[in-house]
This record gives C-alpha cells, structure tokens and sequence, in this order.
C-alpha cells in the first residue's frame, strides 16, 4: 500500500481592497485591505483531500509573510501525513522548538503567524479525513489527547497539566448535550460592522438599526482617533440602540494609560460594554492599570497577543475581563487551546476576535469546542462578527437572529473558492491589474 506523503505546501498572496469602502477602518488602521498570505497543503492521497490555511493580515506585508510561510516548506514536505496527523502535538513543538526559528520570534511576529497558517491547515486537514467539522472532531477527543496537544513550558506558575485535566474532565458528562443545544440554537455573535471610524454619522444610524432588527444585542464602535467624535458617535449609537443594548468600543491599541482613563471617563455615561485594546498588546502592566482605574468599565483584549504567555500574565494580574484570542495570531489550534484552558481557569469569558477576512470562519470552531468541552459556559459570551468577504469561502459562516450557526461541513471552514484565490490574487490578479498598492 502507497503510504501518503505531503507534495507541495503552496502559498498565495490574496487581497481584498476594503480600503476603497473604508471598511475595517479604525484609528491604528485607515485604510486596511484585508488580505491573507493563503497555504495549500497538497498530499498524494487517494481522496485527494488538502489543507487550507492563512495568515491575516492588512495589505503591504503580506509578501512578507507569504515567505515566512514558504519557509515552512522542508518541515513538511515528503512527509508521512499519518504521521504528522497522528501527532499534532509533536508537529507543533517541531516548528515552535526549533532553535533558529525561535531566534526570530521568540513565539511571536510573522514566524508564529507562519506557524499558524500551516498548523491551522493541517487541522483542517485532519477535520475533513476525519469527516467531521473542527469543532466537533475537538469536542470528541479525550481530555488526555487534548492536553497532549498543549505545550506547558512557560504556563505551570498558572496552569498545570493537572489542572488542564481537571478542567476537562469537568465538562464531559454535559457534551452530549451542550453539543445537542449548540445545533439547535446556535452561538451569540455580535457585529462590528455599524462601527468602523471612517463611516458617516447617517450610515452608523443605519448600521445600527439593522442590527438591532438582526437579532443582535451587542455591536461595536471604533474609537480613538477625536474625542469629541467618539462621544458623538457614541451618543447616536446609543441613541438607535436604546438604553440597555451592549454597545462595545475599541481603541486599537491608540492610547497610553492617562489617555486610556481620560477617554473612557468621557464615553462612561454611554455605558461601554467594554473597552477594547485600550494600550499596547504588549503592556501587561497598563492593561491591569487601566482595568483598575476605569473599573466597572470592563477591558477587552487579545486580538494582537502575540502567544499563550502574555494571555497567562494578563489573566494573572487582572488585566482583562474578557479575553479575545485570535485563530491566526498564536500558533495555530493547539496554542488556543492552551489559551480557551487559561481563561477557564481563572474564569474570564472568552469573546473571539474576528473582525478580518475568514476569521469569523475559524474562530466559531473554538468558541463551539469551548463551550462544549472546556468551559461548558456560553453566559457573557460571543463571537464578533463582520459582515464582509463570506462568499470567498467554500463553507462561509451562517449568522441568523444574531446567533452563529454551527459550521457541518468537514474542516476548519478555511478553504477559500478558486475563483477567488485566481482573482483577488496580488499584484497580478484581475482586482489588481494596473491598480497601485
């Protein structure tokens, strides 16, 4: 018998021209395309099955990190694909271990976002040779095979092997169930498509009045740029959406920690659902700053946090109240596991970010695996959604009453269609033909 091996890991520069709209726009980003330095991972099985993953990313850079993921290549080209299958534990401190790849990070920037596409690829890989979506294939698997996958080193002071355990063991008398309610109801989103900082004042009335007639009751606003807009946005937004709908903001990272208290001391009478990336992702420190001094105000963050170990300080020193972990910024799968593990430890409900091209696709399948297997707890959680470039997805995300419908499809819901990987491809696709970027 043929033993299957991996032939080819084949990467594509794809980009959407969000800018023109001013989509996605907020005030660390006027102008982002949205883009993603795209992998296929091609094997000699007879089923023909691939892997399909990405790295997200905003425009220039995206070469960049389309190399880093073609430098992957040699771990995996040749390979057995049972083997590395079977063991994507292993696989994974593979490439987060080696020495000279570590040199470039350590875990962090386009190496680990590397990393991501292609673990995240070869989880969607073992999904559909497995027939099943992400989310339920992970939700099978024993607490044992789980926390084989997750990588301790540097997380004992706050989460043990032990503890991770425990945690899971905890939940599998209620999967079955959980897994029954998920199908049946779906999973709370809520939009950040009314907010994005470029939009005028008469296209956030409207934004926010199909939200609320959507089903969702929460949205989100960009803020940071002008003080005086924000409290004016805020006010109209609050306005449509009525007293007591969720009305998240997001700073992108602009403030210091004086600006961050003077700025949400000015939004606090709106009543912020939470405050989101009031600082550097990197400040542990002025995040716990922050949430103490604008307490009850709640912080949001994880979108740009670079691996498991700054989440592990962040939950430690109170830092967050509800923590966003991204699919393709840590590497890949099973580092978010790690991370939904942390914050079921300490309790903190986690609320993904997805606001760019196919994140809503992959961030369901954890927060659907977290609930059924390791929170067990859907109470002050959603998913973020954005309501652009779902139809370049072979299996696009269903969001209906303002709820996530469980994906059904085999994978991780990353294949994009070939038409759009032909046309949006850059510089040379159609969309970018004579076009300056």
């Amino acid at each position: 018998m043929t033993i299957p091996r991996f032939r080819a890991l084949e990467t594509h520069d794809i980009r959407f021209p969000t800018s023109t709209a001013l989509d996605g726009s907020d005030a660390m980003n006027p102008d982002p395309d949205y883009s993603a330095a795209y992998v296929v991972l091609r094997t000699d099985a007879p089923d023909g099955l691939e892997g399909h993953g990405f790295a997200f990313t905003i425009g220039r850079g995206n070469d960049v990190q389309r190399a880093a993921i073609d430098a992957l290549a040699p771990y995996l080209v040749d390979r057995n694909v049972n083997d590395v299958l079977d063991d994507l534990g292993g696989f994974w401190r593979e490439l987060v271990h080696d020495s000279q790849l570590r040199w470039l990070g350590p875990e962090k920037g386009i190496m680990h976002m590397a990393v991501s596409a292609v673990v995240n690829a070869l989880w969607d890989l073992k999904a559909k040779t497995a027939g099943r979506p992400l989310w339920q294939m992970l939700a099978a698997m024993s607490p044992e095979d789980l926390v084989d996958l997750v990588d301790f080193r540097y997380l004992t002071d706050a989460l043990t092997r032990a503890e991770a355990l425990e945690i899971l063991r905890r939940q599998v008398p209620g999967r079955a169930e959980r897994r029954r309610l998920l199908l049946a109801e779906g999973y709370p989103a809520y939009t950040t498509s009314p907010g994005w900082l470029g939009y005028s004042d008469d296209k956030l009335r409207r934004l926010c009045a199909e939200a609320v007639r959507d089903g969702f009751t929460q949205i989100k606003l960009k803020v940071g740029a002008d003080l005086d807009d924000d409290v004016r946005r805020m006010r109209i937004a609050r306005e449509v959406c009525g007293p007591d709908f969720r009305i998240a903001v997001d700073a992108n990272q602009r403030w210091d920690v004086e600006s961050a208290v003077t700025w949400v001391a000015a939004l606090a009478p709106y009543s912020p659902w939470w405050v989101e990336e009031p600082t550097s992702p990197d400040d542990v420190v002025g995040h716990a700053e922050i949430a103490r001094r604008i307490a009850p105000v709640p912080v949001a963050t994880g979108e740009h946090v670079a691996n498991r170990v700054i989440f592990k300080q962040l939950l430690q020193l109170g830092g967050m109240s509800y923590l966003q972990l991204d699919a393709a910024r840590v590497a890949g799968v099973n580092e978010n596991i790690a991370i939904l593990l942390l914050a079921a430890k300490y309790g903190v409900p986690v609320c993904p970010h997805a606001g760019g091209v196919g994140l809503c696709e992959l961030v369901q399948h954890l927060s659907m695996f977290d609930y059924v297997a390791v929170s067990g707890a859907m109470g002050d959680r959603v998913i973020e959604y954005v309501d652009h470039l779902h139809d370049h997805f072979v299996d696009p995300v269903r969001v209906r009453a303002g709820r996530y419908q469980a994906p059904l499809r085999p994978g991780f819901s990353a294949t994009m269609r070939p038409e759009t990987l032909a046309r949006y491809a850059f510089p040379g696709g159609p969309q970018w033909m004579g076009v300056a970027r």
